[in-house]
């Protein structure tokens, strides 16, 4: 059994593997480029708050701290939908009692720190990986507050350093068939904010994640804590709109005015913040092989980096550790039969959770707002209420279903759309939706696609 375990990257998904094999009896050292979150001012406008859902529950429940994380996390029930003729509307996540969470990423960070540290992990900050001696498994780290070079050579090695990972870079320039995709989409996003009202009071529906879909771009706001909305701009870079044709805060402020009227009301540090904080891009990896031999892998973001649109980047990182876990009590902490299980099982639905993310932005920014689409899901949520066994809506396999893997729920979900296109395509499909004929064609359609 390995024993001294190095992770590199102290995020989320690293804190939290840390205290799994701490627990684990593992003896676990983190090592972390950026300085210490808890002490050192991060700097505002990079971070979209964090959906915290089924799967991501799972894992923190596996490890005992799930109650620890509950104060800092707001329920949201549905979507809120702000139409641009100022008129609203609701959309339910699902059935009653099921919902996500709002968290900021980073209080979760600076909570995470802290349960590991408890957990006895150790964390090194400020220290920036700069290369990974395959032959040995030693890594050298540059220790950037000290000015320092530091060798670590240890046991098995986890690098969780994120959609850039330089973990990731080592392993894949010392590998002769590494694949590598990496997928940027034409938006970026740029983090907003409605502060509190009077008291810490919420401003708008606190326990909902609110939407201004606009067709080609969208405006979202998740509740905070203290009363305010962390609202991000999902938006063209170039174009117009775009962030290239509102080059200054007047601009900026007008076409809140004219686009998201409601929300500008309640922005009065709009031109400050648009100018000041960072306008973002939004990147998809998909690679392979996670894995080198017994020693070494990816896990999180630095393995399977996904969009933010379906909220489960987060989650698919913590249901990675959860996996792993369930793999060491399965082989008893024989990490030759481990890795390999983990990379097979994880790899399919690092792919497929990613493919989904990308296709909910355009649900999310334009379909939310369809009548058409908005009856399918009327008629699929009723379909699902009578027959539970037969019809889970898609959102709910990925949101609501950790026991359904992502790779079977984006299977589902296409088959399901195939049939919901032919009843949509039913004559007066709008006033006969709940006629018993309805119900029969899509159980009839059931039996005859293949599952």
């Amino acid at each position: 059994m390995a024993k001294h375990v190095t992770v590199i990257g102290a995020g989320l998904v690293g804190s939290l593997l840390s205290i799994y094999l701490s627990r684990r009896g593992y003896r676990v050292s983190i090592y972390e480029r950026r300085p210490d979150m808890r002490k050192a001012s991060i700097s505002a406008g990079r971070s979209i708050n964090l959906a915290l859902s089924d799967r991501g529950i799972k894992a923190l429940e596996e490890v005992g701290i799930m109650d620890d994380i509950r104060p800092i996390a707001i329920p949201m029930h549905g979507r809120f939908m702000h139409h641009i003729d100022g008129t609203h509307s609701y959309q339910p996540y699902g059935k009653e009692g099921q919902f996500i969470n709002s968290v900021s990423r980073g209080e979760l960070n600076r909570k995470l720190m802290d349960l590991a540290e408890k957990h006895g992990v150790d964390i090194h900050f400020n220290h920036r990986c700069d290369h990974v001696n395959w032959n040995k498994y030693e890594i050298s780290f540059t220790d950037t507050e000290q000015q320092r070079s530091v060798t670590s050579n240890q046991d098995l090695i986890f690098g969780s350093d994120g959609a850039f990972s330089a973990a990731r870079l080592s392993h894949q320039l010392q590998h002769d068939r590494f694949q590598y995709q990496q997928y940027y989409i034409d938006f970026g996003y740029k983090e907003l904010t409605i502060p509190p009202g009077p008291g810490n009071s919420f401003l708008m529906e606190k326990n909902a994640l609110h939407i201004w879909p606009r067709g080609n771009y969208m405006l979202i706001a998740l509740p905070n804590t203290d009363g305010s909305f962390t609202c991000t701009l999902f938006f063209p870079f170039e174009g117009d709109p775009s962030f290239a044709s509102l080059d200054t805060p007047e601009k900026a402020r007008q076409f809140f005015n004219e686009t998201f009227a409601d929300a500008s009301a309640m922005m009065p540090d709009l031109e400050k913040e648009f100018v000041q904080n960072a306008t973002s891009s939004l990147v998809t990896v998909k690679c392979f092989p996670w894995i080198r031999g017994d020693r070494f892998a990816l896990i999180g973001d630095a393995a399977h980096a996904i969009v933010p649109f379906f909220g489960q980047g987060m989650n698919c990182g913590f249901e990675d550790c959860s996996v792993l876990n369930a793999l060491m009590e399965k082989h008893a902490d024989n990490w030759s039969d481990i890795l390999p299980e983990y990379q097979t099982l994880r790899k399919p639905d690092g792919d497929a959770i990613a493919d989904l993310a990308l296709n909910n932005f355009v649900e999310m920014r334009d379909k939310v707002a369809d009548p058409t689409f908005l009856l399918q899901k009327k008629i699929e949520a009723s379909f699902s209420m009578k027959h539970p066994d037969k019809w889970i809506p898609a959102y709910a396999q990925v949101t609501f279903s950790p026991h359904i893997r992502y790779s079977e729920a984006l299977r589902n979900g296409s088959r399901q759309e195939k049939i919901m296109q032919k009843i949509m395509a039913m004559p007066d499909i709008a006033n006969r939706w709940q006629d018993e004929q309805v119900e029969k064609m899509i159980l009839q359609e059931l039996q005859q696609q293949p599952s």
